[in-house]
């Protein structure tokens, strides 16, 4: 079994990559001993992508270790708001990672707006062992509802409600959320260049 690092130690992100990339071994920063805090300064998400990959590579190769690691960088994106709160999604309220505080700031912003269109985007790059990187988008539309619905998962969930599920990510089972989400449309892309083994 091929073994990747996953450059995040979020539990729920590191959830969602094991049961999709089943039959690889996923490490996550805990497990490799990185503990130190990576500072997203990219504009894009891609950038952000690869500022992780890249300082995860560069510890792994400090260490000899000779795996390939796999970072994603994703965030909402709200028409009515020009985008935002885009690269800004996890710390939109200030707060790094605050859900409730988020969504309470994002419902806040939306008030009395009847545009309530968004999107969830994320950029994952895959980055080889010999410093060769690839990159791949998964994008999943719907729209903001007034309040929260349904207790599953994490992040805005609640509030997005899913154009191919016609409930909120808040409603839906994680494998009907990984069938239809962005993270998940961008890792099956991944998954293809990897098992037709093309990288």
């Amino acid at each position: 079994m091929k073994t990747i690092v996953l450059a995040s130690n979020n539990k729920n992100k590191i959830k969602e990559f094991r049961e999709i990339f089943s039959d690889y071994n996923i490490l996550s920063l805990n497990d490799i001993g990185f503990n130190d805090e990576i500072e997203e300064t990219g504009k894009t998400f891609l950038e952000n992508a690869l500022i992780k990959a890249k300082t995860i590579h560069l510890f792994l190769k400090d260490k000899n270790l000779d795996y390939d690691v796999v970072s994603d960088d994703s965030g909402l994106c709200v028409e009515a708001l020009n985008g935002a709160p885009g690269v800004y999604s996890a710390r939109y309220a200030g707060i790094h990672g605050n859900d409730n505080e988020n969504i309470k700031k994002l419902l806040k912003e939306l008030e009395g707006n009847v545009n309530r269109k968004a999107y969830f985007i994320c950029f994952i790059v895959l980055y080889k062992s010999n410093g060769i990187y690839y990159d791949v988008e998964g994008k999943t539309y719907g729209t903001i509802t007034n309040e929260k619905i349904g207790d599953n998962s994490f992040g805005y969930d609640p509030v997005f409600l899913s154009d191919d599920l016609g409930k909120t990510f808040g409603e839906a089972s994680s494998e009907e959320k990984n069938k239809v989400s962005h993270r998940g449309r961008a890792i099956d892309e991944l998954k293809l260049l990897l098992d037709n083994e093309k990288i």
